[in-house]
């Protein structure tokens, strides 16, 4: 589970020259939105672009202190429930995506991953893992750690895609405000 810090690098989800439609102000007064998400800590946010920048679907923009190049400032942060229908469909599409680009962090997970009670493991926390699936994943990283998603879809048979259990994670993670282990995403 992570420090809360701040995102340095999101992607865009969707882009509201307009506003959003939701807002109750009239339309001249409603500022252009991005709704994006950070890289790193997958916080769901909303960005107001510079005026005249071209901003487009899945486009990495950098949101960190130092001078921004598409980005005036980070307005603030939002819930799943608040990302408008494109940004919800682009969202598993994003999230696949990351993963697959930091595919040694979350390799690391699975080497890495510790008991949070006695009886209940951070393995339990993704999506099909039961008691029998964690025992052998903790005991094949223990002779080895994994190297790869393919190390260990080969070294566990049960695991034909290990990376679409993080992701179904991460999704779950943000969609579900009750959850109340963060394994990727902050609260």
């Amino acid at each position: 589970m992570k420090a809360e810090k701040k995102e340095v690098n999101a992607i865009v989800l969707d882009v509201l020259l307009k506003g959003h439609p939701d807002d109750p102000r009239p339309p001249f007064k409603r500022e252009p939105i991005v709704q994006a998400i950070g890289l790193e800590q997958f916080k769901l946010l909303e960005l107001v672009p510079k005026p005249g920048v071209q901003i487009e679907l899945h486009d990495k923009v950098y949101i960190g202190d130092a001078e921004r190049d598409k980005i005036e400032r980070v307005k603030r942060r939002i819930g799943y429930e608040e990302l408008t229908q494109t940004a919800r469909g682009e969202l598993p599409f994003i999230i696949e995506s990351v993963v697959k680009d930091r595919e040694p962090d979350f390799v690391t997970f699975f080497n890495k991953s510790i008991s949070i009670t006695p009886k209940f493991h951070m393995l339990h926390l993704l999506p099909g893992i039961g008691k029998k699936l964690m025992w052998e994943i903790l005991e094949s990283r223990n002779r080895k750690p994994f190297e790869s998603f393919a190390d260990i879809s080969a070294r566990i048979k049960a695991l034909p895609r290990p990376e679409k259990m993080i992701q179904a994670r991460i999704l779950e993670e943000l969609q579900d405000k009750e959850t109340k282990y963060h394994l990727f995403t902050t609260k």
